[in-house]
């Protein structure tokens, strides 16, 4: 099935999403939902018919209801909040079409025709058993990531960082003398590492951890904006390529933030600005809190989004 525009009239089954202007070239949006306050199996049947066969075949094969659940809701996340972003038309979230890149990194893919011009979203998806989340740019890649901030690992921090960081991240970790800030640090750098490898569609099997090294970097403070809020600062984050030390890039826009009070989230977006001497324009992000076709709170500004600078620095 083709993307295509449909009148509100023809489309009784479900209420119409609230639209939303697509981000402009320094915004990024972020739409998270938390599966447990998802409730209402009649709301999830709905969501069910959102999906396309092959995403509903995918989900009926996962074992457990909670797993399900979240495969669900992943999906109609996706389908929902890129549906918002309307241009010359309505879409319908059903009729939305997938593809994935040569490392499995999903991508809308658009039906052209004279009647639609399909707007440049980039987005990428992140989950948790407690959160799953959706992040949206125009015109540059991004990459997200969303842990648990209690996340509890069965292997020794140090142990665990030896196989998947570099010899510089282990340093630094193994330097914090208190456990749980170690635990703490471990996973914001985990996140980090993992919307860094999305952002450049590759993930983690095509760009082991290792192969890069994560820096924070206090001296030099990059700013971006949450509506609702001054502009906040934050420690810059540099990459060091494993294959050629000292090259330093900061060609990627970094945000780290704590969200709901419970989840650590990184988002990571190609910089191009930063070429053509914008590097100092704060990034904007705006956060939204919603349950698709019942409720979208806007939180940006508020205490459930808390950005964070880095702890372990340069």
């Amino acid at each position: 099935m083709n993307i295509r525009c449909f009148q509100r009239n023809l489309s009784s089954a479900l209420p119409p999403l609230v639209p939303i202007q697509l981000p402009s070239p320094r915004e990024t949006h972020f739409w998270y939902i938390l599966p447990d306050e998802v409730k209402s199996v009649a709301l999830l049947n709905r969501y069910s018919e959102l999906l396309s066969p092959c995403e509903r075949e995918n989900v009926n094969r996962m074992s457990g209801d909670q797993l399900k659940k979240r495969a669900l809701l992943a999906r109609a996340l996706v389908r929902t909040t890129i549906a918002r972003y309307q241009t010359n038309c309505e879409i319908n979230p059903r009729s939305l079409k997938f593809k994935k890149n040569i490392y499995g990194k999903p991508e809308v893919e658009w039906h052209k025709d004279d009647n639609f011009s399909p707007p440049p979203l980039h987005f990428n998806i992140s989950h948790t058993s407690s959160m799953i989340a959706c992040g949206v740019t125009i015109n540059a890649p991004i990459g997200i990531d969303v842990e648990e901030k209690q996340r509890k690992l069965k292997n020794d921090i140090i142990a665990f960082a030896q196989r998947y960081f570099s010899p510089y991240e282990v340093k630094l970790l193994t330097s914090i003398s208190d456990p749980e800030v170690r635990r703490q640090e471990f996973i914001k750098l985990w996140t980090l590492k993992e919307a860094y490898v999305k952002a450049l569609g590759k993930g983690f099997s095509a760009m082991p951890f290792k192969t890069f090294t994560i820096q924070f970097r206090t001296s030099t403070l990059r700013r971006f904006h949450l509506p609702g809020n001054s502009v906040s600062e934050a420690s810059e984050v540099i990459v060091e390529s494993s294959n050629d030390p000292g090259n330093l890039t900061n060609n990627c826009l970094f945000s780290l933030l704590e969200v709901a009070g419970s989840h650590y989230a990184a988002i990571c977006v190609e910089n191009d600005e930063i070429v053509r001497g914008e590097a100092n324009t704060p990034m904007k992000l705006t956060v939204w809190k919603t349950i698709p076709f019942v409720e979208d709170v806007c939180v940006s500004g508020t205490d459930a989004v808390v950005p964070l600078r880095g702890i372990i620095e340069q």
